[in-house]
């Protein structure tokens, strides 16, 4: 997108996962990054160790992502402090 890959890209979700290794260039991730956030994305970066060593976690970490962005608004006060 743009001038950068992404290793996953949702552009209905506006949801960017990235696999980070070894190689990985934190100041050009952060580069990176901020340009998709300023196209309306969200970036979610995760060690490639834990992708291996844990992707239930890490697929639950997308799925939660995922469920925030499309939750419903509240209603009847939920989330507001009022009694649902």
């Amino acid at each position: 997108m743009g001038r950068y890959f992404a290793d996953f890209l949702s552009h209905r979700a506006k949801l960017v996962v990235e696999i980070d290794g070894d190689t990985h260039d934190p100041g050009k991730d952060e580069t990176r990054d901020h340009w998709f956030q300023s196209e309306g994305y969200r970036t979610l970066r995760f060690w490639n160790i834990d992708v291996d060593e844990n992707p239930v976690g890490v697929a639950d970490r997308i799925f939660e992502e995922l469920n925030q962005r499309y939750a419903p608004p509240p209603q009847n006060g939920e989330g507001r402090g009022g009694v649902a």
